[in-house]
């Protein structure tokens, strides 16, 4: 599985941020749905908290019917 980078500016993004910046999700509803369903992992757990604050080195992965999508925050 291959990890894209994905910059940040601060010293942090919100979950529900990452899957809108990255195109996962179109809208924060869209985004609070994809992590509801428990597809979405930080750090190998599922999580469920669209709020959940990432810092770099942080690697997100996202479960899709195309396959896993993973980013490291940087």
């Amino acid at each position: 599985m291959d990890i894209e980078d994905v910059a940040i500016t601060g010293d942090m993004i919100r979950l529900g941020q990452l899957l809108k910046y990255t195109n996962v999700a179109e809208s924060g509803a869209d985004a609070a749905t994809i992590v509801a369903s428990g597809d979405v992992r930080v750090g190998g757990e599922v999580e469920t908290r669209r709020g959940r604050q990432l810092v770099k080195g942080d690697v997100v992965e996202i479960a899709t019917p195309q396959g896993t999508t993973a980013y490291r925050i940087a």
